[in-house]
């Protein structure tokens, strides 16, 4: 029996969302897929985005890019925040 990819959505905010052009896209992905990879593939296909310091989430929890994705996840993608 074949494994079935998982689907996440990505989410992106403020400079990523202008760069990609998309506020949220679902992605399918291979079972035990890194979050790293999809930081990988992103800057590959928007390489805008490695002008910016990049910040990622899982799930609303700030991500290393080691964690494990599931069907479901929900990753984000956002520059630094100012404000006061």
């Amino acid at each position: 029996m074949p494994i079935e990819n998982i689907k996440i959505r990505l989410l992106f905010f403020g400079a990523t969302a202008d760069i990609t052009g998309q506020r949220r896209v679902d992605v399918e992905l291979p079972p035990d897929a890194k979050a790293a990879e999809i930081f990988k593939k992103l800057i590959s296909d928007h390489p805008l985005l490695a002008k910016h310091r990049l910040y990622f989430s899982v799930n609303q929890k700030y991500a290393t890019g080691d964690e494990i994705l599931n069907d479901g996840d929900e990753l984000a993608i956002f520059t630094a925040v100012s404000g006061g």
